[in-house]
């Protein structure tokens, strides 16, 4: 869009311009809004939707510019630099807060904003030497070594199963700021979205079940199978807290494991987040959608599950889309990225209110698509304890 062009609607401006950011000025459309994006990378995905401003995310004159051309600003991603979102919020309004965009930047902050809320996690110390490092593996091994900064995906993170690893993990790694972090013999991983508007009022998403492959999440099941209305109300206790401690607005992502039907927080994403993919067409109102509102001052929207809706992501190559499309419940959505390996190119989501249905039709993609699926997976037979 031509900035000159007189524009009656909202501006947005957003640091990042990948495949959230993508989708963010996607559900802005039916909206009214406009979108103004940020972004190093030049033919970013959410060009196609939106006006792309080519720079660093710490470029004085952009981030000028980018606040000139917005009525307010959110990020879609938390490596963007905290003191360019403050700088931002100097002259109009940013959400999330940037409080929360340098938590979710550093894994020690997270640790300690869960532990000054009681929020249940893995043991875990702070290393920032070789003998700061061996001082912490006295609390027992297997761990994992984190930095602090920087990690996703799987990235930047080492496993120690003995004493005898703990300098090879440290030289890997770049001694750099760390975390230990403790292994904990967890059933499975999951996740739970809330929002907060502006006005402190709060909306929770399902708790989901998340699959990973190499780091990467592959598979999410929402709602999550044989979930419990006590589990469910664990999860929402955890996203409201926290909304509330960071007085956040928009759309909060919380990793969870799940060990002896209790919940421990690993990490969370100050952001719209892979794992709520499904929501674009598994519920009323996508996280996408809803971070906008929360941001606007409008009324969130609905945040219950529509059926079943099994999300799986299409890393590496994208498919044909007749393979996709000839499922009767597959929604396809593709990112426009160029492919390479491990790359995020789209995803898959199949809704539907028999689960059968949807998890026959999930074995069918995955086997067009010569993706393994892993049997932990599997739903058929218990995705049918509980209600949508």
């Amino acid at each position: 869009p031509d900035p000159a062009q007189p524009w009656v609607g909202q501006r947005v401006g957003c640091l990042g311009g990948g495949q959230l950011g993508q989708m963010l000025a996607l559900a802005s459309l039916p909206l009214g809004l406009r979108f103004t994006f940020l972004e190093p990378q030049e033919g970013a995905a959410a060009a196609a939707v939106g006006r792309q401003l080519v720079g660093p995310y710490d470029d004085p004159a952009l981030l000028q510019r980018l606040g000139e051309e917005s009525d307010l600003v959110t990020f879609e991603f938390e490596s963007v630099p905290e003191t360019s979102a403050a700088l931002l919020a100097e002259s109009g309004p940013v959400f999330p807060p940037p409080r929360a965009l340098a938590v979710g930047q550093d894994r020690l902050l997270e640790k300690q904003l869960f532990q000054s809320l009681r929020i249940e996690t893995a043991a875990y110390a702070e290393v920032g030497s070789p003998a700061e490092l061996a001082a912490a593996a006295q609390m027992g091994l297997p761990a994992l070594l984190k930095s602090r900064r920087l990690g996703y995906d799987g990235h930047r993170q080492c496993l120690v199963l003995e004493a005898s690893q703990l300098e090879q993990a440290w030289q890997e790694l770049g001694q750099v700021p760390s975390i230990l972090e403790r292994l904990v013999p967890f059933e499975r991983e999951l996740s739970v979205l809330g929002v907060r508007g502006r006005e402190g009022e709060t909306a929770t998403y399902p708790l989901v079940e998340n699959h990973h492959q190499e780091g990467i999440l592959r598979l999410t099941l929402a709602p999550a199978p044989q979930l419990t209305p006590e589990l469910q109300a664990e999860a929402t206790a955890i996203a409201g807290a926290l909304l509330e401690q960071l007085e956040y607005v928009g759309v909060l992502a919380v990793e969870l494991f799940q060990m002896e039907g209790r919940l421990l927080a690993n990490e969370i994403a100050p952001r719209v987040h892979n794992s709520g993919h499904w929501t674009i067409d598994g519920a009323p109102c996508s996280q996408f959608e809803n971070h906008l509102r929360a941001g606007l001052g409008w009324p969130l929207g609905g945040t219950e599950n529509s059926g079943y809706t099994a999300m799986l992501n299409l890393l590496g190559e994208e498919p044909d889309p007749d393979e996709v499309l000839t499922l009767p419940d597959a929604h396809l959505h593709l990112y426009g990225k160029e492919p390479r390996p491990r790359r995020k190119l789209g995803h898959v989501n199949i809704t539907g209110e028999d689960p059968r249905r949807v998890t026959a039709q999930l074995k069918a993609l995955a086997k067009a698509l010569r993706v393994s699926v892993p049997a932990s997976a599997d739903p058929a037979s218990y995705w049918s304890v509980g209600s949508p």
